[in-house]
């Protein structure tokens, strides 16, 4: 019986203390690469939505935040500054990093208004990022609440299934008293947000047996 050939391909590969190496005409190794998603495969998927879920479920997701979006910020500066003790701490916001801080009245850090800062905060930024004017200060209170309509709706289907989650979106972006709230600077749009995602992250933490987002909820 032949001694086997030190080229050998089978013998270069087990033999210990040795790479492998390969003869003519045996092919080598083929390098494997992953393939990047790309753009349009993950917009398909965000309009597509779970693959558990009825065909419909996802447009009318959809479809609910736009009408909420519609409501919320079409014509939007017809409140003018709304609220104006909560337009001029937003103005100092953007005029000073130490009001947009503490929450000043002023740019000069006199005096603070009498709610927790993260609203005028959002304010300020808007009006650093768009100059003064109605529509940057009521920015953030719109943009509030479409994603208040988004979190509902998670929150209801995570519950109740898709059709009560439908209804209570539509319910919520519907709803006079909301409508008048997201389109005005007063603190409640960002509160109502926050007590929204506080509710998603504890029943999230109840599902999954989680203390992380039980302790997410209390902090919202």
């Amino acid at each position: 019986m032949d001694a086997p050939r030190k080229d050998d391909p089978v013998t270069s590969i087990t033999r210990p203390g040795h790479e492998p190496t390969f003869g003519p005409g045996v092919p080598g190794p083929t390098p494997t690469t992953r393939s990047r998603p790309s753009a349009a495969s993950i917009l398909g998927g965000l309009l597509r939505g779970r693959a558990e879920e009825a065909a419909w479920v996802r447009p009318a997701q959809i479809g609910v935040a736009t009408l909420a979006a519609l409501l919320y910020l079409v014509n939007l500066t017809v409140s003018g500054f709304a609220n104006t003790y909560y337009s001029a701490a937003a103005l100092a916001a953007s005029q000073s990093w130490s009001a947009w801080f503490f929450g000043s009245f002023d740019a000069a850090n006199f005096i603070t208004i009498d709610k927790p800062p993260l609203a005028t905060m959002l304010m300020g930024l808007s009006v650093r990022l768009f100059g003064l004017s109605s529509w940057s200060v009521l920015l953030p209170e719109a943009l509030a609440g479409v994603a208040t309509v988004i979190v509902l709706f998670a929150v209801v289907r995570r519950s109740f299934g898709p059709v009560a989650a439908v209804i209570a979106g539509a319910v919520m972006a519907l709803t006079p008293a909301a409508v008048l709230m997201f389109r005005y600077n007063n603190p409640d749009a960002l509160l109502t947000l926050l007590l929204v995602l506080a509710a998603w992250a504890f029943l999230r933490g109840l599902d999954a047996g989680r203390t992380r987002w039980v302790v997410a909820a209390a902090v919202l």
